[in-house]
């Protein structure tokens, strides 16, 4: 009988040519939620089903990918918006809403954050060169697993408790952004220009979104994030029977 809390990934959902049937990819680098490692055990995971939450859930990992609609956060398109995938935002903002109301555990990255944002009411910059005026370079030339530029946590926040630091460096990899807060989600973490980079929902045991890519990142503190959501997701575990 298996005891270890199990993650529901959001993977990345998109029609094959010709066919009805729906594909689902799931980075390399994410595929470490269910390897095991000489520190930890495996983690069991799957990935979620496009209608609902099955039940047997214990966390969900919202994943990074590409740009989402505008018009689901009341916009209309501008010419920097990329490549949209309207099955997979349809897909997300179904069971980031329903895990939100459930109290599940859930960890959002990059793209995943701004979905989080999103479904509780909150705005996206579509493009932070163009909406926010940013010039600190967010889309690095470096590889994945090195950070680029510092974040800055905020006061009274679960980063503040998880990290010595308040000062961290990730990487960077987005040309959109968190602008106006969702419903119940506060501040976490910025970059230096100001922009959001983390946010957590006040009312919900672990509802972290990150704009960053801890899965590529070998840190102590990108660690001590997935032990966290994990250890929420164990004690979830255990109210459900």
């Amino acid at each position: 009988m298996n005891t270890k809390p199990i993650i529901g990934i959001a993977p990345d959902l998109f029609p094959l040519p010709k066919e009805e049937k729906k594909r689902a990819n799931i980075t390399p680098q994410l595929r470490i939620m269910s390897l095991p490692s000489k520190r930890q055990a495996a983690v069991p995971s799957c990935s979620c089903p496009i209608r609902h939450l099955p039940p047997f859930l214990d966390g969900l990992l919202l994943t990074g990918g590409g740009d989402i609609d505008p018009l689901l956060f009341g916009e209309e398109p501008l010419c920097q918006s990329g490549e949209i995938n309207p099955l997979r935002d349809a897909c997300e903002m179904r069971i980031c809403e329903a895990a939100l109301e459930k109290d599940l555990p859930m960890l959002g990255i990059c793209r995943g954050m701004q979905v989080m944002n999103i479904v509780k009411g909150g705005g996206i910059y579509q493009d932070i060169g163009v909406q926010a005026g940013t010039t600190l370079k967010h889309i690095q030339q470096a590889p994945r697993s090195y950070g680029t530029h510092s974040i800055f946590v905020e006061d009274n926040t679960l980063l503040t408790d998880l990290w010595e630091n308040k000062r961290t460096v990730v990487n960077s990899l987005h040309h959109q952004s968190c602008s106006t807060l969702g419903e119940g989600f506060i501040v976490s973490a910025r970059s230096a220009d100001g922009l959001i980079e983390a946010i957590e929902h006040k009312d919900n045991r672990f509802a972290v979104g990150v704009q960053w890519h801890p899965e590529a990142m070998k840190t102590e503190e990108m660690g001590l994030l997935f032990s966290a959501f994990l250890k929420a997701a164990a004690e979830y575990q255990q109210t459900r029977g």
